[in-house]
């Protein structure tokens, strides 16, 4: 994994060192940064950084607003750190693109198993694992989706949440069972993060959004085929 970079921003430097740490022992490079501004400066110098673990309370720039600049450019992963503990946070964490969401204090041994699944499934697929639904096509190995032939761009979580639907075809599926398998971990988070989601990736789609059907009460069916 040493050739993984991950860029670590959070004004606090025990913090910084803390994750740092961990991330080192696993074998990834680690870029730090001390706020969003520093971090965005880093982030457009060198092209090869992977994953970013975003503090939200900075000076300068806060984590929203680097995350904003962010995802104007990439949608490389990003984990959101953040002290606090409100459902309007979260959502307008995933609003803005966030892949990931932890809530400090948080044992760094679970944000290492969550940078390890992220980078798990974006390096580990077939190069030629191809989807197609309609006039949807995914490229897996190279994480494009290509609607009516034209390249849309989807962040890291929209193209998963996307994969899942294809491969579900015709199945019922329940905020729950999207959310145990698209994050790949325990959510307790407000099972609304789908709907968010879900929103945001109809938009990208277009005409073919319409196929992400909702089943009222209990979550989302993807078909092709009109109903």
């Amino acid at each position: 994994m040493n050739s993984i970079k991950i860029l670590v921003v959070d004004d606090e430097v025990r913090m910084r060192k803390l994750v740092k740490d961990f991330l080192v022992k696993r074998g990834f490079m680690v870029i730090e940064a001390s706020n969003g501004e520093e971090a965005i400066d880093l982030f457009v110098k060198d092209k090869d950084i992977a994953l970013v673990i975003l503090d939200v309370m900075m000076p300068k720039m806060d984590g929203w607003e680097a995350c904003k600049e962010i995802r104007g450019i990439s949608e490389v992963p990003i984990i959101m750190l953040t002290a606090k503990s409100d459902e309007r946070d979260e959502l307008l964490g995933f609003e803005l693109g966030v892949d990931e969401y932890i809530t400090k204090p948080f044992s760094p041994k679970i944000l290492m198993a969550r940078v390890e699944a992220i980078l798990r499934r974006t390096s580990s697929v077939s190069s030629d694992d191809l989807l197609s639904a309609g006039e949807i096509e995914l490229d897996i190995a190279a994480h494009t989706v290509k609607v009516s032939g034209n390249l849309v761009e989807l962040s890291y979580k929209e193209f998963e949440l996307l994969n899942y639907f294809v491969v579900n075809q015709g199945v019922a599926l329940s905020r729950e069972k999207i959310l145990n398998h698209v994050w790949n971990y325990d959510y307790f988070g407000d099972a609304r993060t789908i709907d968010t989601h879900v929103k945001k990736l109809r938009n990208k789609l277009g005409d073919c959004g319409d196929y992400i059907k909702t089943i009222w009460g209990m979550g989302y069916k993807f078909s092709v085929e009109e109903e």
